[in-house]
């Protein structure tokens, strides 16, 4: 299992919300510093994000998706570069979907990650792939990655190793916790006695309320 790909977005155009996006991440081939970020900012160093009010953060330090995964859309979408879903991590060797939340990564020496939740999707990644109908595409396929909180900060590079150093045993993975939010609010109640859901997520599934995608 490794980092086949580390990258990072500026800003730049992109017709959604404010105008523009850092979603367009591009690889780096240096090592990138990965810290805890504020309140709406990225994880990694050099990587911008633009609509902080729904992303970045804690709980969405870092975005993880499997070049298996990118592989897998190509014969719909065409050839995808990693980085292409707005990944700061496209993973080879890892079940991304399958990961636990809770479960914790060690990337190269000194990065420790932890598995928070699943990204859902938006309007501005289906504009930044000029796809019609993409969100209900990408919700149907529940393929979503996963994003990851910093726990211990360091240097990554592309073709570090990644280790699983951790595992809860309560069984809720990423994509447990995607089909809870979106097509299946029948299994929410798995996700409330899960600690290391953020509590926001915990208070929907409570409420059962998901996600409504337009």
């Amino acid at each position: 299992m490794l980092a086949l790909s580390v990258n990072v977005g500026i800003a730049r155009p992109l017709a959604a919300k404010s105008g523009q996006s850092g979603i367009d991440k591009r690889p780096v081939h240096t090592p990138v510093a990965v810290r805890e970020p504020r309140a709406g900012g990225s994880g990694l160093a050099g990587d911008t994000i633009c609509d902080t009010a729904n992303h970045g953060g804690r709980d969405q330090a870092v975005y993880a998706y499997a070049r298996e995964d990118l592989d897998r859309w190509e014969p719909e979408l065409g050839a995808l570069r990693c980085g292409a879903f707005g990944e700061n991590l496209t993973t080879s060797g890892v079940d991304v979907t399958g990961a636990l939340i809770g479960e914790r990564w060690r990337i190269g020496r000194d990065v420790v990650l932890q598995v928070t939740v699943p990204r859902i999707p938006c309007r501005t990644f289906a504009v930044w792939l000029d796809r019609g109908g993409w969100v209900k595409t990408f919700v149907q396929r529940a393929v979503p990655g996963a994003y990851l909180s910093v726990v211990a900060p360091g240097d990554i590079s592309t073709g570090d190793a990644i280790d699983v150093e951790h595992r809860p045993d309560h069984g809720v993975a990423i994509g447990t916790v995607f089909r809870a939010l979106t097509t299946q609010p029948d299994l929410l109640p798995r996700l409330v006695d899960v600690p290391e859901l953020p509590e926001d997520v915990r208070s929907r599934a409570a409420a059962r309320s998901p996600y409504v995608l337009d």
